[in-house]
């Protein structure tokens, strides 16, 4: 990994459940999560404008506000945008956060876009600096992004003003490019790197390995699917209704886990470390209860056996 990005936990703290996903989250509860994660030894903390339209960047800053600066990192994302939408402020997010539609999100990865973002992102966090700045979901604009967003950044990141940059996606390809062709320092990929599917293992991982760039691994429950010890019949995987096939082979999966005394969210878990590329692991985690769990299903104990099981049954694309 370079050493312009810091060193982080090997649990990082994904504060998506901050901003409202899916349901509403008490601005206590939300506190609670932080101070339970600090007491568990988490200092990396993950977020972005786009979740529940600033919330989660506002309560984050202000559940860390009263720790030692030096002694945490915090990541968040520029290429959305927040532009005040009065006209539908009585209407709900239609993107998935319990938050009123008070702001519409307009992409944009122009130099001068990833300039505002940054500067809207320290004023509802209230942070003096932001450690590692990702490049959100920018799929359908690879030329701006590669081209006018990371000079930018490059450019922040040489006066001092951020640390780290790189991109966080839900894919791996294109984050392979970002890692092959651009200066950035670490990814965050989601969902491609999982107990479930390996594809990142055919581009990103060797080519983050290859220039010495951190990976942090997101989504590692595939959006609930490898959550449970058992997945339920109407298990979300990639944010719906996953497909019976899938379910299928989560619990077969499930079952060699049980089979050497291993739960499938532990197992889940433990895999996606084992890769020398990867440099943390977010969970998003909304209450206390939340983060408890994680903690404790991150300390578990996996034997080296289980991952030869799992390759053996066609389970896994590689064998450790």
């Amino acid at each position: 990994m370079t050493g312009r990005t810091p060193p982080l936990t090997a649990l990082g703290f994904g504060a998506a459940q901050g901003g409202n996903l899916y349901r509403e989250t008490s601005d206590e509860d939300f506190a609670a999560a932080v101070d339970t994660a600090w007491n568990g030894g988490i200092r990396y903390f993950d977020t972005a404008p786009h979740y529940g339209l600033g919330l989660s960047e506002r309560r984050l800053g202000e559940a860390l506000r009263s720790r030692p600066r030096d002694e945490y990192v915090v990541s968040t994302k520029v290429g959305r945008l927040l532009v005040p939408s009065p006209g539908t402020a009585h209407l709900r997010d239609p993107e998935g956060f319990a938050v009123p539609a008070d702001h519409r999100r307009i992409w944009d990865f122009s130099r001068d876009g990833v300039r505002r973002a940054l500067e809207a992102s320290l004023r509802r966090t209230g942070l003096d600096r932001i450690d590692i700045v990702y490049l959100h979901d920018p799929d359908e604009h690879w030329e701006q992004a590669a081209y006018e967003a990371v000079p930018a950044l490059v450019g922040l990141r040489e006066q001092g003003v951020i640390g780290a940059i790189g991109a966080g996606m839900n894919q791996s390809a294109m984050l392979a490019r970002f890692v092959a062709e651009t200066d950035v320092d670490v990814v965050m990929c989601a969902g491609r790197f999982t107990l479930l599917e390996q594809g990142a293992l055919v581009d990103l991982l060797p080519a983050a390995r290859a220039r010495r760039v951190g990976v942090v691994i997101a989504g590692v429950y595939n959006s609930g699917l490898l959550a449970r010890d058992t997945p339920p019949s109407d298990a979300v995987y990639n944010y719906q209704q996953a497909p019976a096939e899938v379910i299928e082979q989560a619990r077969r999966t499930a079952r060699v886990c049980q089979s050497y005394g291993v739960t499938l969210p532990e197992a889940a878990l433990a895999f996606v470390r084992r890769h020398p590329a990867v440099v943390s692991t977010v969970v998003g985690m909304r209450d206390e209860a939340q983060v408890t769990e994680t903690l404790r299903r991150s300390a578990a104990d996996v034997p080296d056996q289980l991952w030869t099981a799992l390759y053996e049954e066609g389970l896994l694309d590689v064998r450790w």
